[in-house]
């Protein structure tokens, strides 16, 4: 059986602030079908609602001027990084690897300034990105009229055994983010047994094609995965976090 995809950038969107509403932006700026995926950008939401610092209001402590100081980093931002952080697992000039209060592992907690329109701010992660791609079907599926597209919040992620950054899912609803073939059989009828597709990093890799750091289009439209897309929310990406004990890069 073929199948198609279409990947289509949101064209014309707005500078977003603190308090404005995204399902309204998006809505505003393109028309959504049933079935349709929606990949936003990790730093819109964290404009939406409210996760910009600006780092000449922080008060770095003892353990933030300690980690600055072993890792050449600037004390405030060090404080942000710890603050949004369970633990600290590599700090070197190089890296500060963190895990989230999320649980996510990745750099600085999650935090940069990029596309921030204050030089001296930088953008946290949302506090739930499931609940925020919730918050933002619901809000589509209201105006819409019950026409539910899938959800998805991204986030450039680096990968601990490849070079170069990857579009992830971070949050998302609508949609499960792992796909599990486990039990099933391949076309030579071979019993697959650990095999897991992660779906929803695949479609925010994917949206990201279409996109970059300077193109100023943070949402993007992907049409023709409706076989993905779920009546309900689902269990959102804390699904795809792995427990400690299988963690082999601890």
């Amino acid at each position: 059986m073929s199948r198609s995809i279409e990947i289509i950038t949101v064209e014309g969107m707005p500078e977003v602030h603190e308090g404005d509403r995204i399902a309204a932006l998006i809505l505003d700026h393109a028309e959504l079908r049933e079935g349709d995926v929606v990949a936003i950008s990790q730093k819109i939401v964290s404009k939406a609602e409210g996760r910009v610092r600006r780092l000449a209001d922080v008060t770095p402590g003892t353990e933030a001027a300690r980690l600055a100081a072993t890792t050449n980093r600037d004390p405030r931002l060090a404080e942000l990084i710890l603050s949004e952080s369970r633990e600290v697992l590599r700090a070197t000039e190089a890296a500060l690897i963190t895990e989230t209060h999320h649980g996510f592992i990745c750099a600085n907690s999650g935090i940069d300034a990029s596309n921030l329109v204050e030089r001296d701010s930088v953008a946290l992660l949302p506090v739930d990105p499931d609940q925020s791609a919730r918050a933002i079907r619901e809000a589509m599926a209201a105006r819409l009229g019950g026409v539910s597209p899938a959800i998805l919040i991204t986030d450039s992620f680096g990968r601990a055994w490849r070079l170069g950054q990857n579009e992830v899912a971070i949050g998302c609803a609508g949609l499960a983010p792992i796909e599990d073939w486990r039990g099933r059989t391949d076309r030579s009828g071979r019993h697959l047994a650990a095999t897991e597709i992660a779906t929803a990093d695949q479609i925010a890799a994917a949206a990201d094609l279409a996109r970059n750091k300077i193109s100023g289009t943070p949402v993007v439209i992907l049409r023709g995965l409706d076989h993905l897309v779920t009546a309900d929310h689902g269990p959102g990406c804390a699904a795809q976090l792995r427990p400690v004990d299988q963690d082999l890069f601890r």
